[in-house]
């Protein structure tokens, strides 16, 4: 028994936490949901993305430009965001455990701690405009800094990360009354998981 529980402590202590990053797809980054809520529209039909771009190259995705809303929801409204990762597998996308979820997206937006800013929000130069109005005020110009975008997860303990996945995005807003509006966002990141660490 005791020769057991030895072999497993060592085979425990051998499996080292890898980092995995994802090679996108689309050289256009996002695409439309696949299977989205009712009434979801994608994030070029919610935001005026012409004047963004997006060079990817080995290294990641170099961003810079503006974004502009085109969707309009009083600010009283409450918006929730999440985001989850499916794994495709034998003709279907499977879930996976990797989700995320935040009840009142505008109230977190610039939270240093949380994934939405590390990956995204952090390299917003008019952070004022973005507090005062979230990204939910028809004509809100979201001015970014340039920066690389990679989507990375670190720390991970499974061994065997390959394939295609997708990480699904989703924002739906809920009035004053906590009744869901009609439209949400919905869009997909595709890509190939690769293992850097």
């Amino acid at each position: 028994m005791l020769a057991i529980l030895l072999i497993l402590g060592i085979c425990g202590t051998i499996i080292q936490a890898a980092e995995y990053r994802l090679l996108f797809e689309d050289p256009d980054i996002y695409s439309s949901c696949t299977d989205g809520p009712p009434g979801s529209i994608g994030v070029y039909d919610a935001f005026n993305m012409d004047n963004m771009v997006f060079d990817q190259d080995e290294d990641g995705i170099h961003v810079s430009g503006n974004i502009t809303t085109k969707w309009d929801f009083p600010r009283t409204d409450r918006l929730t965001a999440r985001f989850h990762i499916t794994h495709y597998d034998r003709g279907t996308w499977e879930p996976t455990v990797i989700n995320y979820y935040t009840p009142d997206f505008c109230s977190i937006v610039f939270n240093e701690n949380l994934l939405w800013f590390k990956y995204w929000f952090k390299n917003i130069v008019n952070r004022e405009e973005l507090q005062e109005k979230c990204i939910t005020t028809k004509g809100t110009v979201w001015l970014f800094k340039p920066f690389m975008m990679n989507l990375s997860l670190s720390n991970i303990r499974n061994p065997n990360l390959r394939g295609r996945y997708k990480v699904v995005f989703t924002f739906e807003a809920f009035d004053e009354n906590k009744n869901r509006r009609p439209t949400a966002l919905c869009f997909e990141m595709r890509g190939e998981a690769e293992k850097i660490a």
